[in-house]
Order: structure tokens, then C-alpha cells, then sequence
């Protein structure tokens, strides 16, 4: 019985020091090295993906168009001013690589690309995208060749309501916002739609 009693007390003090032994540290959060802007600048150019259009730096903004901001290109070769886009009807499209209904809805927009060229400017902003890089390679392989601007920090929504990911903005030749597409386009035919109605341009 006693040998019985001295075991009990030994199991007894190792459960004890099992649970005072102090827990694990927890792991830390995943962090990705920041990606050469050189290395996403070929890859974009390898892809097919165009450049970005060129603005102007002196046209007043309106105050029923796009914002008086400025953004880079995707892969950081250039700068767009927003509010210097005129001349040539517009279909803006908010997405990113991480957005389940930008997957959905990018035939839609590469058909469109193609039917438009010439007659309407289709330009990405990759918005809210903390990964450029994975932006390339989605947009290469849904087999986008329009050109994309980049707003990681959400700049646009401090000057304008932007509804969520995605968005499709219809902007007139003028600069003017005349329609807006919160969410995902249902079809290519509610695109060209859209356009036609909006903008005034058939396809």
C-alpha cells in the first residue's frame, strides 16, 4: 500500500508540473518579402499586359467625374492622374487578384477588351492588393491585356464611394461618372449594354 501511495504522489507532482510548464509563444503572422518593382514590370510586359494611357496634368477635375488623384501603373513605369482622362469614353473596373467575384466576372471584361478596342479605353485599378505580383499573374492568366492602374491604400475611397470589390465605373469622354456597377457584371451582354446605354458607344 505504501508503494501503491509513493507512486500516486509522484504522478500527482509530474500532472502538477505539466501544467505549470508555460505555454508555447505563438507563431507569428506570415509575412511576404516585398517583390522587386523591376521583376513586375517584366513579368507584366511578358504577359502582354499594355501599357498605361497618358493624362493631363492641367484640365480641371469636375466634380461629377473621376477624383484628382494620381496612381501608378501597374509594375510602376508610369503615372495616371484620374481626373486628366478625357477624350475617350471609359469603363473602369475595381478588382483583385484575391476577389472570388473578379474571377467570376473576367471573361466578361477580356471579350469586352477586344470588341471595345478602338472605341471605348478598358482600364483596371488593382485595388486594395497588398500582393502586385500575384495581381500580374492573375491578370495573365484570365488573359488580361488592358492596362491597370494599383491603389493598395484604398486612396480612391476617401474622394469617392466605392461600393466594394468589384466595381465598374462607365465614364463619358468629357470625365463624367455616369453610371456605376456595384458587384459583379452578370454578362458580357450586360456590359456591352451598359456601354451602349451609358455611353453611347455600340459594339
Amino acid at each position: 500500500m505504501r508503494r501503491i501511495a509513493g507512486l500516486l504522489v509522484v504522478v500527482a507532482l509530474l500532472l502538477a508540473g505539466c501544467t505549470a510548464a508555460p505555454a508555447a509563444p505563438p507563431a507569428s503572422a506570415p509575412s511576404f518579402a516585398p517583390v522587386d518593382p523591376a521583376a513586375i514590370l517584366a513579368a507584366r510586359k511578358q504577359a502582354g499586359i499594355a501599357g498605361c494611357p497618358e493624362s493631363s496634368l492641367t484640365v480641371p477635375a469636375r466634380p461629377d467625374g473621376l477624383p484628382d488623384l494620381v496612381l501608378e501603373c501597374l509594375g510602376g513605369d508610369s503615372t495616371v492622374r484620374l481626373a486628366g482622362l478625357r477624350g475617350k469614353p471609359m469603363v473602369i473596373n475595381l478588382w483583385a487578384q484575391w476577389c472570388a467575384p473578379c474571377r467570376e466576372e473576367s471573361p466578361y471584361l477580356r471579350e469586352f477588351a477586344q470588341a471595345g478596342k478602338g472605341k471605348v479605353l478598358l482600364l483596371g485599378i488593382n485595388y486594395t492588393d497588398p500582393r502586385p505580383e500575384l495581381a500580374v499573374e492573375f491578370a495573365s492568366l484570365v488573359g488580361w491585356k488592358f492596362p491597370h492602374l494599383v491603389d493598395q491604400e484604398a486612396r480612391l475611397a476617401r474622394l469617392m464611394t466605392v461600393p466594394g470589390l468589384p466595381t465598374t465605373l462607365f465614364v463619358d469622354a468629357d470625365g463624367k461618372v455616369v453610371h456605376t456597377v456595384p458587384g459583379k457584371l452578370q454578362s458580357y451582354q450586360e456590359l456591352v449594354q451598359f456601354t451602349r446605354e451609358k455611353l453611347g458607344v455600340k459594339l
